[in-house]
């Protein structure tokens, strides 16, 4: 599977995104799928998210053993879609335990089987492709820039040069800015969004880029409320898709059945409209798994 063959598909498949939305109803709150007919049978499973994503993903670590940390108390899109999925799959939310799944860490945690799937805002690439399987996509964000609410002259991607950005290690959003700006930009990689944003508002780095609906989320927290702003001027395409061990593909046309079925009962805009809409972020149509 090859990214260009994804977004290249997108804009032939606006017309059948407009039929699903159609048939698309909301009841505000995500409901109860109907099992996989023939599912793969899971007693229970490992599923990676991020533990530091508002309104994405977001969890209290817990215990860490073997380079792995779980959490509790899980909440976010990523939460709400992974739920779904292990259910369609016959796993109730008792039977799941959630693992911390940073960008640096996700392709090591599905290869070494330390997880079983990752649902991480984790965006469909070839080189990941290389590694794991992804079903999907279940979600199209958008690469932009998230400033500081005082900063006028950072408008847009293009006033970049000479500044200091910081992007997550291992993201598609700190490749993007390599390849556009080879060197003219100053890079800083930690591990997690979360320490990238507080660097942006203790004044360390200039800006902070990755997927709009993730910088939403972070501008709308407490503490970054009227300090922080996203700039609104996208600049890419990143389609979200949830990770498994490569190989695994009658579990991967499986998880696109169930994704399917959370679009059109209308849980995932109902996900996104309680974890992302208090934002002010736009909910953008729904993408159509296994395209």
């Amino acid at each position: 599977m090859k990214t260009s063959s994804y977004l290249g598909r997108f804009a032939a498949a606006g017309a059948a995104l407009t039929v699903l939305l159609t048939g698309c109803t909301s009841s505000g709150s995500v409901k109860d799928p109907t099992p996989v007919a023939g599912a793969t049978t899971f007693s229970s499973l490992r599923i990676g998210i991020s533990f530091d994503q508002p309104g994405i993903g977001v969890a209290t670590a817990g215990t860490e053993s073997n380079g792995v940390t779980t959490g509790t108390d899980p909440k976010g899109f990523d939460v709400d879609t992974a739920t779904y999925v292990a259910k369609a799959l016959g796993v109730q939310p008792t039977s799941i335990t959630w693992v911390k799944a940073d960008p640096v860490d996700r392709e090591n945690l599905i290869e070494q089987g330390k997880v079983d799937m990752v649902v991480s805002s984790y965006t469909i690439n070839d080189a990941r492709n290389a590694r794991v399987d992804f079903a999907g996509p279940y979600f199209i964000a958008h690469q932009d820039l998230l400033v500081r609410r005082n900063d006028e002259e950072l408008t847009s991607v293009d006033r970049l040069s000479g500044r200091t950005l910081c992007a997550a290690a291992n993201t598609t959003s700190a490749t993007n800015i390599v390849a556009r700006y080879h060197g003219e930009v100053a890079l800083v990689q930690p591990n997690t969004f979360s320490e990238c944003v507080k660097m942006l508002a203790d004044g360390d780095v200039d800006a902070v880029t990755t997927d709009d609906v993730i910088l939403a989320g972070f501008a709308a927290q407490p503490q970054y409320k009227g300090v922080l702003k996203v700039v609104g001027k996208g600049f890419s395409d990143e389609p979200y898709g949830i990770a498994v061990k490569k190989g695994s593909t009658e579990l991967v046309n499986q998880i696109n059945q169930a994704l399917t079925a959370y679009i059109k009962d209308g849980s995932w805009l109902a996900s996104l409209q309680a974890n992302v809409g208090p934002s002010g972020y736009k909910i953008p149509n729904p993408p159509t798994p296994g395209s």
